[in-house]
């Protein structure tokens, strides 16, 4: 067999031929060649050997823990399966651009890869924030089941394709704590005129209960808290609340996150990048999104039991669950949101049939299989 056709075959074969035989391997092979032989195999040694520098900007604060981690551990992945043709550099949000504007960054290739949460869109895309999640809907584990298997992430890339993006999955943070407020919340009247950081569709519920929700970055959030900017706010978990401080300009930390049950964390990239590479750095790129997806959420779900732990018994924070009676209107809003949207936007509606359906195929299962044994352990 002609070396070119080895090459092509081996560049067709994908990540466990590029890692085993690497560059060096590669140039090698090339450099065997007859002049004739070079002459056509010319353009594969090239292909094969040339590194391609990316860039990813992120909306969270550079290494914070499991979100700004998880977009380097993301960008570390994808330069080793490429076996270093692949070399990813992170910005942290701000320091290349504003964290919300990562968006648009991606999309005029500014930047190759963005990373953050899909909810954070809902203004360009109202449909993008069932991706992020939906209040009182899936677990991570069914999230992520419509996603993969139940043509979630086919709609969802089909509604980022004007925009010069391909999303992915990359990270879910599990079910996410109620969040912290300065004040007892003892009935529905307690949220009115409530001024709380809570994006996406959380946030749409919270406006119909009378609140004003606010989106602002994560690294603003204990200023804001602190000096009363915002009356309340939620983030993630215990793990990323304490982080960020956030016991210390708070009283009171509610459960459940009724608004982000398992919200999905995405990764996108410009699409006429990912077009540019051959199909086995494509390859490297889908495998190491999907990879990413699963890490994030074990560290969350290692991670949050500790934490929870420290925050209660070393900070004395007071662990609060919300009322039965603003759980049940809560939920009855989330109906009515859900529908509203999907009349006023026809993606959105769309969208929303697609997660019906799913719902209804997926929640018998966890019902007679992890609700079941939830309620068995106790």
């Amino acid at each position: 067999m002609k070396r070119r056709n080895f090459l092509r075959k081996a560049s067709q074969a994908g990540i466990g031929i590029t890692a085993g035989i690497g560059t060096a391997g590669l140039l090698t092979a090339c450099q065997g060649e007859s002049a004739e032989e070079a002459i056509t195999t010319s353009t594969d040694c090239q292909a094969a050997t040339e590194t391609i520098h990316w860039k990813m900007v992120t909306t969270w604060p550079r290494d914070f823990p499991a979100l700004g981690t998880g977009a380097n551990t993301l960008a570390e992945s994808i330069t080793r399966i490429s076996g270093g043709r692949i070399q990813v550099k992170v910005y942290g949000g701000g320091e290349l651009v504003p964290p919300f504007e990562i968006f648009d960054a991606v999309s005029s290739g500014t930047a190759q890869m963005g990373h953050g949460a899909p909810y954070y869109w809902k203004g360009k895309i109202p449909a993008a924030q069932y991706f992020a999640g939906v209040p009182f809907g899936f677990t991570a584990r069914e999230q992520n089941a419509w996603l993969y298997y139940g043509g979630g992430l086919d709609l969802w890339r089909e509604l980022y394709a004007p925009h010069n993006l391909r999303p992915y999955p990359t990270g879910n943070t599990g079910v996410q704590m109620g969040g912290w407020f300065n004040k007892e919340i003892n009935s529905l009247a307690d949220l009115k005129g409530l001024k709380m950081r809570i994006p996406g569709l959380g946030g749409e519920v919270l406006k119909r209960a009378g609140g004003t929700p606010v989106n602002i970055p994560g690294a603003e959030l204990f200023t804001a808290l602190q000096t009363g900017t915002i009356d309340a706010t939620e983030w993630v978990g215990p793990y990323n609340d304490l982080a960020f401080g956030l016991f210390r300009a708070a009283k009171y930390y509610y459960t459940p996150g009724w608004h982000e049950p398992g919200t999905t964390l995405e990764a996108f990239v410009n699409q006429k990048a990912y077009a540019a590479l051959p199909e086995d750095l494509q390859h490297c790129v889908d495998i190491a999104c999907q990879a990413a997806n699963l890490d994030m959420l074990s560290e969350f779900t290692a991670r949050n039991g500790k934490a929870l732990t420290t925050l209660i018994q070393k900070h004395q924070v007071e662990l609060r669950q919300f009322p039965e009676e603003v759980i049940a209107k809560l939920k009855q809003m989330t109906t009515e949101v859900l529908a509203d949207l999907a009349n006023a936007d026809a993606d959105s509606a769309r969208v929303y049939a697609s997660w019906q359906a799913f719902s209804k195929q997926v929640k018998g299962w966890t019902d007679v299989s992890e609700l079941a044994y939830l309620k068995a352990r106790g």
